[in-house]
């Protein structure tokens, strides 16, 4: 029994990962609003009844594209930001090099995945509300960065932005809520930057950067440096 149960058991990912391939295949062509089971179940030779068995609804198909998107970026920067120095510079790097690595990882999965990342990043797909699952693969690549900070910090190698008197309890909030360690002044500071860094990639990507900037890595890699020392870390490298 534990033999056939096993062979169910692979079939049904097999079967999961070809439905969640085409569905990523349809979005590419016609885009997330346009996305059908019974398309998707049509490409695949299946009837729509043994696709619901898998996906009961558009939406669940939905979310399972969106949490791996979300977990394919932030396993993209969870890998950056573990990735030792080279060289004479064997280990860890610097906070602010890692920084500027993980964004240049965050930038390099969504150039190579426009479609998944316009998923989780572009225009909200009518009618569909993300659900609670959603939420923990999409702190995946702040939470890279909060550690990043909060190294530095417990180092002392993080030096304190400037925080207005009226974002305090905001910060404070925060930093209690999913930042434990890192003081209100960078967390603060973290959230724009992330902001900031999402909305460099959306920039690119979805061209706004057309006829305007042609060396777009090297302006991507000077601004990363530039949103590291805005929270708080020094010599964040460039080059």
């Amino acid at each position: 029994m534990s033999t056939i149960r096993g062979a169910r058991e692979r079939a049904r990912i097999e079967v999961t990962a070809a439905i969640k391939d085409e569905a990523r295949k349809q979005l590419a062509e016609e885009g997330a609003p346009k996305l059908s089971l019974r398309s998707v179940a049509r490409e695949l030779g299946m009837v729509s009844s043994a696709l619901y068995r898998y996906f009961p609804s558009r939406d669940d198909l939905l979310t399972a594209l969106i949490v791996d998107a979300f977990d394919a970026i932030g396993a993209a920067a969870e890998r950056a930001a573990a990735e030792p120095a080279a060289g004479e510079r064997a280990g860890a790097l610097p906070p602010a090099e890692r920084w500027v690595a993980v964004s240049c990882a965050v930038r390099e999965w969504a150039l190579a995945h426009p479609h998944e990342y316009a998923l989780v990043y572009g225009s909200p797909v009518p009618g569909y509300i993300a659900p609670m699952d959603t939420v923990g693969p999409a702190a995946r690549v702040g939470l890279v960065l909060i550690d990043i900070v909060r190294g530095a910090y417990r180092a002392g190698e993080l030096t304190l932005p400037p925080l207005a008197d009226e974002l305090r309890a905001d910060a404070e909030r925060m930093a209690a809520e999913f930042a434990e360690g890192v003081p209100p002044e960078a967390v603060a500071a973290l959230v724009a930057a992330w902001a900031q860094l999402f909305g460099l990639v959306s920039f690119e990507l979805f061209g706004q950067f057309n006829r305007v900037v042609e060396e777009r890595e090297a302006l991507f890699r000077q601004s990363a440096g530039e949103l590291a020392r805005s929270v708080g870390l020094c010599d964040a490298g460039t080059d």
